[in-house]
């Protein structure tokens, strides 16, 4: 009705009460999306998966233990809370829409059997890209070790299907087993710097996709895994040309950051790194705010590659000069990338007496200060620690906090 407003669910208004057995037992809500687990118990499916998530493997109501964890949908207790929902609509009450199941598994086993037949890995691709649900059921060990197979080229298939196949594992994503799978073999990392690394004839998607599976094999792999891959020629290039990707693409931006972060973790990878670019271009997407909702990581690899030799150059370059590094660094001092905009900023300003009075102009010492007294972690705290103290000099001599050593802690 015009006007009206929706029932806050899980809570009842004058005149109208929600029946108990349209609540889920977790959050006391009107459920959504109610499904049945093995005890012969309904919840809605999003507070049962987060009650599974957090590693609970008991009925949240029985406390007997949940030996499957198949979650049914319950259809007919669906369809009542529906026709009570519309039965109150005067009351500004809206009907819950009607979920969208997950992919059968046993669809997406038939799919995978019929690989590398390309119509079938399309309509992986299309499965995967629907909804989180799809992807969920698709990342089998079974089903991410033939996409691997597929992808590089086992089982014939076409370079078109390869680059289905790739398509489809950078959407699911790869565990260890997979990880080691490619990383373990050299033709396959050498395919993966061969896409990544061929900006002038390899669509953007195709090379996109790869970085998503370098970063995949990088984020679930030790040091050396991470080492082999960012030795690969091509591989740091390519990730590179994504950050610095002309078109701003967001997913080609997030991709090359995620991906030059993994890689970075490794201290052999850096000085390629720098050599390849990366400090500047992640430094000029820092400065520019496009770091496709990746601050936190882009700098994080700022801050490493600023400790290694040319990266401290190549950032202040990269973001248009020592002055705009300095106001770049200090804009991000907040929230969960302010550590390693402190870090990277102490790197920036610590041999330049002009940069550090820029700090204190641009503000710095109000977000430091902020750090040191907020609920940041304690590594955080004592790179704040260090850099207040690295700028007392260029405090002004009427600052009351010039001659306080209040927050200079050792670093």
């Amino acid at each position: 009705m015009p006007g009206s407003v929706p029932l806050p669910l899980g809570l009842d208004t004058v005149g109208l009460q929600v029946p108990w057995y349209f609540r889920c037992p977790i959050s006391l809500e009107l459920m959504q999306d109610p499904v049945t687990v093995a005890t012969g118990q309904t919840y809605d499916r999003a507070s049962i998966e987060s009650w599974v998530a957090t590693g609970n493997t008991s009925c949240p109501v029985t406390r007997a233990p949940l030996a499957d964890f198949t979650l049914i949908p319950n259809h007919t207790l669906r369809r009542l809370i529906q026709e009570w929902c519309v039965a109150h609509r005067s009351l500004g009450v809206e009907r819950i829409p009607t979920p969208k199941q997950p992919a059968d598994p046993d669809l997406i086993r038939s799919l995978v059997v019929q690989g590398p037949a390309l119509a079938a890995l399309r309509r992986l691709r299309a499965l995967a890209r629907e909804s989180d649900k799809n992807r969920l059921v698709m990342a089998t060990r079974e089903t991410r070790a033939a996409l691997v197979e597929m992808a590089f080229g086992a089982g014939g298939g076409g370079e078109e299907a390869q680059a289905e196949a790739m398509a489809v594992l950078a959407l699911i994503g790869m565990g260890e087993a997979e990880a080691a799978e490619v990383v373990g073999r050299e033709d396959r990392v050498a395919r993966l710097g061969k896409v990544l690394g061929s900006q002038g004839t390899t669509p953007l998607e195709a090379r996109v996709n790869a970085g998503a599976v370098v970063e995949a094999a990088a984020a679930v792999s030790g040091a050396d895994a991470r080492v082999v891959l960012g030795a690969a020629d091509g591989v740091v290039e390519g990730l590179v040309a994504l950050v610095e990707d002309k078109a701003n693409n967001a997913r080609a931006v997030r991709v090359g950051i995620r991906g030059l972060f993994a890689l970075c973790l490794a201290k052999e990878n850096r000085p390629r790194a720098v050599s390849a670019g990366a400090a500047s271009a992640l430094a000029r997407r820092v400065a520019e705010g496009g770091c496709a909702g990746e601050p936190e990581r882009a700098l994080a690899a700022v801050e490493r590659l600023c400790r290694t030799e040319g990266g401290r150059d190549a950032v202040v370059c990269g973001a248009g000069g020592g002055e705009a590094a300095v106001v770049a660094l200090v804009r991000a001092m907040s929230g969960r990338a302010a550590e390693h905009a402190a870090g990277a900023l102490v790197a920036v300003v610590g041999g330049s007496e002009a940069l550090q009075v820029e700090a204190v102009r641009a503000g710095a010492m109000s977000q430091l200060l902020m750090m040191v007294q907020g609920g940041c972690s304690e590594r955080a705290k004592r790179k704040a620690q260090h850099l207040l103290k690295l700028l007392r000099s260029a405090w002004p001599t009427t600052d009351s906090m010039a001659n306080s050593d209040d927050f200079l802690q050792p670093y």
